[in-house]
């Protein structure tokens, strides 16, 4: 059933409209704003305090969607069971297609326009303006291109693993834990960032290689799988997932994107560059959709041969 709930996900998730947003998370935050209001009576004990507020805010949204498997199972013959796992699997993808950021962006990076680039990165993808200010268009492609490998790998890659690991209740575990990182605010205790961190970096372990290992097979494999090996045990929090990523997506596409262009002759060095960094950010986006695929056609092995429910 898993494979089939992916599979139907992924065909809604891709025909929706971008401009539909179908799903809010709003409603996290306003159920996160009242526990730390009920929880206020631990002020005085902030080991405690930030730790009560954390129980609530996984163990409602857990408690909740399995006690509603409990009451749906069996019910039409399992297809009760199956419309909630897809539900708890739209909330968690992403809102926007991958395909349909990096159309957009190119879009806006064609024309050079580096402020309408920059508020792209800002609005769409969540990048932080201090890390945009002053960068021209072309370092602001490649922080789109790192933003768009990192957000397919925690919207779509992650989803995939801890839902084939533990289903539904894995889905909402991710999905709270990124909501929490999405949420911190200056006032957070330290205790409550670190453990974020900590249970981020738990939950993007595993996915991570296996993503890497999937970028050597659909891309250049000896560059990629090298790169693998230098931190395949590296567990540090310092290491930022998002350039470790890129870096494996880069040594995957080495010596594709160059190939690709050589045929290329155009009359400008501007236009050329143009053309090199859009092939670049197709080039990324083709990885991720074949990278996809290989998860896929794993995940149906892995429900034929009965090894998922």
């Amino acid at each position: 059933m898993y494979f089939l709930v992916i599979l139907i996900c992924l065909t809604i998730n891709y025909v929706w409209l971008k401009d539909f947003d179908r799903f809010s998370d709003a409603w996290f935050f306003q159920f996160r704003k009242q526990v730390e209001s009920r929880t206020q009576d631990f002020a005085q004990k902030p080991a405690q305090g930030w730790l009560v507020g954390q129980l609530f805010l996984y163990g409602v949204p857990l408690l909740v969607v399995g006690l509603l498997l409990i009451f749906v199972a069996d019910v039409l013959f399992g297809l009760a069971t199956m419309l909630v796992h897809i539900l708890i699997l739209l909330i968690a993808f992403d809102r926007t297609q991958p395909g349909k950021l990096a159309t957009d962006f190119l879009n806006l990076w064609r024309r050079g326009d580096a402020a309408s680039c920059q508020k792209y990165l800002q609005e769409e993808m969540g990048t932080e303006l201090n890390k945009l200010e002053g960068k021209d268009c072309d370092s602001l492609a490649t922080a789109f291109s790192k933003q768009l490998a990192y957000r397919c790998f925690e919207k779509m890659f992650v989803v995939f693993f801890w839902y084939m690991v533990a289903g539904p209740l894995g889905v909402v575990f991710c999905y709270v834990t990124y909501q929490l990182r999405d949420g911190q605010t200056a006032t957070d205790p330290d205790a409550a960032l670190h453990s974020n961190r900590v249970l981020i970096r738990v939950l993007e372990w595993v996915p991570m290689r296996l993503l890497a290992l999937s970028f050597s097979l659909v891309g250049n494999f000896v560059k990629c799988f090298a790169r693998l090996k230098e931190v395949f045990w590296d567990f540090s929090l310092q290491e930022n997932y998002g350039d470790l990523l890129y870096s494996y997506a880069e040594a995957a596409l080495h010596g594709v994107v160059e190939d690709s262009q050589q045929a290329d002759e155009t009359p400008t060095s501007d236009a050329n560059q143009r053309s090199k960094v859009a092939g670049e950010i197709e080039s990324l986006l083709a990885l991720l959709e074949r990278s996809q695929l290989i998860w896929l056609v794993v995940l149906a092995l892995i429900t034929v041969f009965g090894i998922s429910a």
